[in-house]
């Protein structure tokens, strides 16, 4: 048995979610996945995969052999792009994972301008709403907003630092009591978010005091996207909390009105992320070249439009 290719056709049943869809990415018949895979199993000794005519379940060892697949097969492709020379020409599959919205916006646009660049280049990218594991979960780069612990990952700033905001459409702010102050929102109508907390929101101490003022209420609406957030402040529903790259066209325009800017937390940086050693990848490195600056301009342009100085 081929141990290598094994290993990619179980990444490749991860990734699709399904034995025919990694037979139709790697271009085998469904009979040939499924023999690779038994294959495997049959070699580590335990059942990798729970599977059924829809569905692919790792088990608790198939977790941590697919982490270890993971590194194995991009360490593998390291080795292969940098012995072809340093100066190679970018390609292969470049993953990128990044917030939905500004992943969908921001990064996107710059992505598909990317690829047209550089032909040889797929692409694959995630929007999560979560933090991935770079290197557990396949990725060479990620668009990171938030301060970051300590890594082996290589960081590179953007700028344009995100603030956190409260905002809400004129109208609601013009039939609600005037809000100066973190405690004023007691009796407002609140769209929580779920990233910004359901039942209460943290500000910045007041002045000669080193605790944080917390808010408690009990939210008119939960919302689980971005989207309906804005869609509800829009529609004069309440105040709501975002990133100040979510609402930053819609302040602009006036649609939108931030309040509270004086109890803000700090503003966090934004990143592009990639594991150590990945970044000589030619892919990788290109992409980086290219995209850095251009979302740096963007985020300095969103930062602006949202009232950061």
């Amino acid at each position: 048995m081929d141990r290598i290719d094994a290993m990619k056709v179980f990444i490749a049943a991860l990734d699709e979610g399904s034995l025919a869809g990694a037979a139709r990415r790697l271009k085998r018949s469904p009979t040939a996945v499924s023999r690779a895979l038994n294959l495997l199993e049959a070699h580590v000794g335990v059942e990798l995969l729970h599977r059924t005519t829809r569905t692919l379940k790792l088990s608790e060892a198939g977790e941590r052999y697919a982490a270890a697949c993971r590194r194995v097969l991009v360490d593998l492709e390291e080795a292969d792009l940098l012995a072809a020379g340093e100066h190679s020409a970018p390609r292969g599959l470049l993953t990128i994972s990044a917030p939905p919205i500004s992943g969908e916006e921001v990064l996107r646009p710059i992505l598909d301008d990317f690829l047209d660049l550089h032909p040889t280049v797929s692409a694959q990218l995630l929007l999560l709403d979560r933090a991935v594991n770079l290197v557990e979960e396949g990725v060479d780069v990620a668009l990171r907003v938030g301060s970051l612990p300590d890594s082996s990952l290589i960081a590179t700033r953007l700028g344009g630092d995100v603030r956190r905001v409260v905002v809400a459409s004129p109208r609601y702010l013009d039939s609600r009591p005037r809000i100066l102050q973190p405690a004023d929102l007691a009796g407002q109508q609140i769209v929580a978010f779920t990233n910004f907390g359901l039942d209460h929101w943290s500000f910045t101490p007041a002045k000669g005091s080193s605790i944080p003022r917390t808010v408690q209420f009990a939210p008119r609406c939960t919302v689980n996207t971005v989207r309906a957030a804005v869609a509800f402040a829009l529609a004069g529903r309440g105040l709501t909390r975002l990133y100040s790259y979510h609402v930053a066209e819609y302040v602009k325009d006036g649609r939108l009105k931030i309040v509270l800017a004086d109890a803000e937390h700090p503003p966090l940086p934004v990143h592009l992320l990639t594991p150590m050693g990945r970044r000589s990848v030619p892919k990788v490195r290109a992409f980086v070249d290219y995209a850095a600056p251009r979302l740096r301009a963007e985020f300095m342009r969103m930062a602006a439009e949202a009232g950061m100085p």
